[in-house]
């Protein structure tokens, strides 16, 4: 069951919603909150019931362990006894993130490991297989987040019902935002939010109508493009490898922020706010600004938790330099475990550097050469993001530099009739466009889907404020658009539930 199925928006979702505000409105808060949690471990078994046991295994872990450092922390009076409970806070706190990690290294790294084992040992040793639940980087994140914050006293006194609803909440644990217990906790605890909100509720309507819109006539549309080009295993010609490149980029784009606006709005139904987890990354003028913009949630996680402890930029320039670069070297390792993603990670560590040396020069680059240079950027890194091998990614990226290809190349065969679409669309396209058009459908696509980025407000400057009677109108057609694209067409997974 995913969110741009009709599963969850004509059945779970509402029955979810109106039980909840029942049990409210007949003042079981308790039974409320209860339920909530019920209902989520619902919506994550939906997928695999075989993994109930682990989340939960989890979530009582990290819950005795958040508890046991937030009260030696209250504990610690005195010199010598505040040095002692700092000795055994950080043995119980290393011991939680190892296991947490140790958890999480098993399901998605063991083949990684054993793999590059045998690569550089001659061995051959058998890869186990093992199948990654889904979920588990974004929950163990936030349950480690959570024990950091208990050893350094900054965590309330949480009941294991509070915390359960905070870790598996339905709307963010499947991909995220990455939630932090003071965003979401003190909400939970609010009598404010436990009566129906109507404008709240406009609002979380209007926020995932445009999510699903976003997911399954955009996203989707440019999916077809992208696998084609990058799973095909055929030479690429200079339009279609960057057709390529620009559908992946877009299809990425629209399916992941298409997601949090559906996570956004289905917990505004609640009366919940889930952290911005996207702000127009593709008008960021500069790479800092990209990394500002785009799944802030983790980029924050990255910067308190790794960057921070790491030394930050408090030890000279030249550390700073070596922080920044470990930092996204981790963060692309975190994203899977392939040595795509670690090329990933490490090259955006290094265009973090050159801009750092760059702003010392104090010549910053007009806003129209810093845009493209930063979105060129970040398309020719998507690149490495989404290929499976390092072939398939040079295959691309040969195809993108090949000028001469470009001459006298006839039209690519792209397979519209494979899009999202569906039915009588895609014979429209097919029998109405000019075949030359037909050819060049992405790359028109890719232009228009950029005019709309850069040139038009987010989804969140569109929901701002109160949502009158236009924009309940626009929000409706996008929704029934929406609904036409989901039922005509098989609905594919969210890219980020693989990481």
């Amino acid at each position: 069951m995913i969110f741009s199925s009709w599963q969850f928006i004509l059945v779970f979702l509402p029955i979810s919603f109106f039980v909840y505000f029942w049990l409210n409105h007949r003042r079981l808060v308790v039974a409320g909150k209860a339920w909530l949690v019920a209902a989520s471990l619902f919506f994550y078994a939906f997928w695999d019931v075989q993994y109930l046991p682990l989340i939960l295994g989890s979530i009582l872990l990290n819950f005795a362990i958040g508890t046991g450092l937030a009260q030696a922390h209250k504990a610690g009076e005195g010199e010598q006894k505040k040095l002692h409970h700092a000795v055994n806070r950080k043995v119980v706190l290393a011991t939680g993130i190892v296991a947490n990690l140790v958890l999480l290294g098993y399901f998605k790294y063991t083949d990684f490991l054993i793999e590059n084992v045998n690569v550089v040992l001659g061995t051959d040793y058998s890869l186990p297989h093992i199948l990654l639940p889904l979920a588990i980087s974004f929950f163990t994140f936030t349950q480690i987040v959570y024990l950091v914050d208990s050893y350094r006293g900054e965590t309330a006194e949480y009941d294991l019902l509070n915390y359960s609803l905070f870790v598996t909440f339905f709307p963010h644990l499947i991909a995220g935002p990455i939630v932090h217990h003071r965003q979401i906790m003190p909400q939970f605890a609010s009598r404010w939010t436990l009566t129906r909100r109507y404008h709240n509720i406009l609002k979380g309507l209007f926020i995932f109508a445009i999510g699903l819109f976003k997911k399954v006539v955009i996203a989707d549309s440019f999916a077809v493009w992208a696998t084609a080009g990058f799973d095909g295993g055929h030479q690429l010609g200079f339009f279609e490898a960057w057709a390529t490149s620009l559908s992946y980029t877009f299809q990425l784009y629209f399916d992941f922020s298409g997601y949090c606006d559906m996570a956004i709005g289905a917990s505004l139904l609640f009366n919940i706010w889930l952290p911005i987890n996207f702000n127009s990354p593709y008008k960021a003028l500069s790479i800092q600004d990209f990394w500002r913009r785009w799944h802030i949630t983790l980029s924050h996680f990255l910067r308190d938790y790794l960057y921070i402890p790491f030394g930050g930029n408090r030890h000279g320039e030249f550390r700073t330099y070596i922080n920044l670069f470990a930092t996204f070297l981790l963060g692309g390792l975190w994203h899977g475990a392939t040595w795509m993603f670690v090329i990933w990670g490490a090259l955006h560590g290094v265009a973090l550097v050159i801009h750092r040396l760059w702003s010392r020069l104090r010549r910053p680059l007009p806003a129209v050469p810093a845009w493209l240079l930063t979105f060129l950027f970040v398309n020719f890194t998507w690149v490495f993001f989404r290929a499976k091998t390092m072939d398939d990614a040079l295959r691309v990226l040969s195809g993108m530099f090949d000028v001469g290809s470009a001459f006298g190349q006839a039209p690519a065969a792209i397979p519209v009739a494979d899009l999202a679409w569906g039915g009588w669309l895609s014979d429209v396209a097919l029998n109405v466009l000019p075949a030359t058009l037909i050819g060049q459908l992405p790359i028109f696509l890719a232009i228009i889907a950029a005019f709309i980025i850069v040139a038009q407000k987010n989804s969140l400057e569109m929901a701002h404020g109160v949502i009158g009677r236009k924009r309940m109108v626009y929000g409706t057609v996008l929704f029934a658009v929406a609904m036409y694209f989901m039922l005509a067409a098989t609905s594919s997974v969210f890219l980020y539930f693989n990481f």
